[in-house]
């Protein structure tokens, strides 16, 4: 009840699910209630059954347990066809969302900051931002629905980010996946957390959750400790009590009558008659001992501790390793130059972020530098003017924001890059990929599951330049702090595109923007 109003609710109980051929079900016996005026922020790890969880609320796989809810579901994205990608989106938004009115669009889109122009150019034509705005405009569009989104942000820069950012707060009713720190802390007012082993519901944002978590953690490793030290002690205790026990049944069993002929045989019979009392007592005791190790076994919180991941960064002889002076791009036949009068270089341990607006140039620039690093054979076809040089034999590791090649076994993939296998798999481990994952083909990944893959191969490679361009794209939240923590102590130097801006703004020593 919230002034004096009650709030519909949707009911979750006993949910068990898995998919089929799978040894472990994603849930189990899983019961929590939702609000439906909630901001709702769903975390967890990638392959945790978030998206899962999304299409069980829509009815899509079958599932043990109930879930009930008195308003109807929406999903975004809505899926675009290639046919559809060639037409307007006024001729195709009733397809999407049955039912949906123009006008009622059309003002959505007024608050995300477009006009109705956009709706009558060919979908496919569209930046990624435009293409988000007409279908967040469509789902928003109609009242009384509980709205699924998924990753609304993935492939928008900074200012469309900030638009769908402020758009998602001045509503409610909805669940939001999403690894943005900054858009979970800006939009939601509840957080469902998938765990290792639990899910919990709280409110209050992403930040509050965190820094709650940490002193919960902080509290269970210290109970922990102790819980520890008190089973060592027990255990010690009942090494003990069994040595003692050994030591009396021994002053039973060594009775020779030549060499002790002054030890009677009655003296044996009371030792045993004793031995056998203590032996009594001690089984006692060590049951009571084992009693309690399992009780304070059973206290010991199952605590999530993110694996700690290492790299190998090369020092280069050289002090400045990219020098980039009033330098220009221009693709052939375009308007205009990508970018005029660039100037920065890369110092030895210097972590750069490449900023600015989505097709401002940025991927085109890491292919340059990659293509004089001699990591590409073939540059962009572009016209360049002004300096762009690397440092002499300089060692790039390179993860591309594009996973689509990436197809068959890991093995395979190993095999291709010169890679360890087992040191990779082992990586992708401490990223919480499942080891059932090892053995499909990577064309069945996620793509957050593809990312982590590409992050993976490009940590094991010692390089004196690590080049990122967008690596966090679908990465869940929880696998971008372990990434955050391993390069503030490994220092590398850096050349990074990401519009995560915690991200940015924990490692970035400095930053070039791309106007």
């Amino acid at each position: 009840m919230e002034g004096g109003i009650h709030m519909a609710q949707i009911n979750v109980s006993h949910l068990t699910f898995g998919y089929e051929g799978s040894i472990d079900n994603i849930f189990e016996d899983v019961s929590f209630s939702i609000d439906t005026d909630w901001r709702l922020g769903l975390l967890g790890r990638n392959g945790k059954g978030k998206t899962t969880f999304l299409k069980l609320l829509q009815g899509e796989y079958p599932y043990q347990g109930a879930i009930s809810a008195g308003e109807r579901f929406d999903y975004f994205p809505y899926t675009v066809s290639g046919e559809q990608m060639l037409q307007p989106a006024a001729e195709f938004m009733e397809e999407l969302k049955p039912g949906c009115e123009d006008w009622r669009v059309i003002r959505e889109l007024e608050q995300l900051g477009r006009t109705a122009e956009i709706l009558y150019r060919p979908f496919g034509a569209l930046s990624p931002g435009e293409q988000t705005k007409i279908l967040l405009a469509v789902l928003f569009s109609e009242e009384n629905e509980f709205l699924l989104i998924d990753e609304p942000t993935n492939h928008l820069d900074h200012a469309s980010r900030e638009i769908v950012k402020h758009y998602l707060a001045s509503k409610k009713g909805f669940i939001l996946v999403s690894h943005d720190r900054d858009l979970l802390d800006f939009c939601v007012d509840h957080v469902l957390v998938l765990n290792r082993q639990s899910i919990e519901l709280q409110s209050g944002n992403f930040s509050i959750w965190q820094e709650n978590k940490q002193r919960r953690d902080q509290f269970e490793q210290a109970e922990n400790e102790k819980h520890l030290k008190e089973i060592g002690k027990l255990k010690q205790a009942a090494a003990r009590t069994a040595a003692w026990a050994d030591k009396n049944e021994a002053t039973k069993i060594g009775f020779d009558p030549i060499k002790e002929h002054d030890r009677s045989i009655d003296a044996r019979a009371f030792i045993g008659a004793k031995t056998k009392k203590m032996q009594s007592r001690v089984r006692q005791m060590e049951k009571r001992i084992r009693r309690e190790i399992e009780e304070k076994e059973g206290l010991l919180a199952d605590l999530e501790r993110p694996a700690d991941l290492k790299m190998m960064p090369l020092r280069h002889h050289r002090e400045t390793l990219v020098n980039v002076r009033e330098y220009a791009l221009e693709y052939e036949g375009a308007k205009g130059p990508l970018f005029t009068g660039l100037t920065f270089e890369i110092s030895r341990g210097q972590r750069i972020a490449l900023h600015g607006s989505n097709g401002c140039g940025k991927s085109t620039l890491l292919k340059m530098i990659l293509h004089r690093a001699g990591v590409i054979q073939h540059a962009p076809p572009v016209r360049e003017t002004g300096v762009c040089e690397t440092a002499s034999g300089l060692t790039v590791s390179f993860v591309n924001q594009d996973t689509s090649t990436l197809r068959g076994s890991i093995s395979e993939f190993c095999k291709g890059r010169e890679l360890d296998e087992s040191l990779f798999c082992a990586i992708l481990r401490q990223l919480d990929l499942e080891r059932g994952q090892f053995l499909k083909g990577m064309e069945e990944y996620s793509e957050g599951q593809k990312k982590k893959v590409l992050i993976a191969a490009s940590l094991l490679v010692p390089a004196h330049l690590y080049v990122w361009d967008e690596p966090l794209n679908y990465v869940d939240v929880f696998s971008r702090m372990q990434l955050e923590k391993l390069i503030l102590e490994y220092e590398p130097t850096m050349l990074f595109v990401e519009h995560d801006v915690r991200f940015r703004e924990k490692i970035a020593t400095g930053t070039v923007e791309l106007l």
